[in-house]
């Protein structure tokens, strides 16, 4: 299933956007979210690294969900986005406890991706 999507201009969004597609079921708009380089950190420390991986990843993630109890994604509390020049460090507090960070870069047409995300930063 893939949504129309609209460009993300403010780097707060991106987060939002990333549990309204999951929840939807739009892997190619949950990867849109991310640049062709992109890095997701996952709890366990593994590294998921470019688009295809991120996109093979969120497909494995549709059909499994998060957790032995295959829970979907929901909107934590969020922090405002810090921003400096073209980058952007959002975070949030998700429902289970865990805070995750991601980096989002300004793209030359004014939108943001993430080119970080760390799922979490508790150890």
């Amino acid at each position: 299933m893939t949504l129309k999507n609209e460009p993300i201009h403010d780097p707060q969004e991106l987060e939002r956007q990333l549990v309204v597609r999951e929840n939807a079921g739009d892997i190619t708009g949950m990867t849109a979210l991310f640049e062709p380089d992109a890095v997701i950190e996952l709890n366990d420390g593994r590294q998921v690294r470019g688009k295809q991986a991120i996109h093979a990843f969120f497909t494995e993630l549709q059909l499994t969900g998060l957790g032995p109890e295959g829970r979907r994604f929901k909107l934590g509390e969020q922090r405002p986005a810090l921003i400096s020049g073209d980058l952007a460090l959002t975070s949030t507090r998700s429902i289970d406890g865990d805070i995750t960070t991601e980096v989002a870069r300004r793209q030359a047409d004014g939108t943001w991706l993430w080119i970080i995300d760390r799922w979490s930063v508790t150890w």
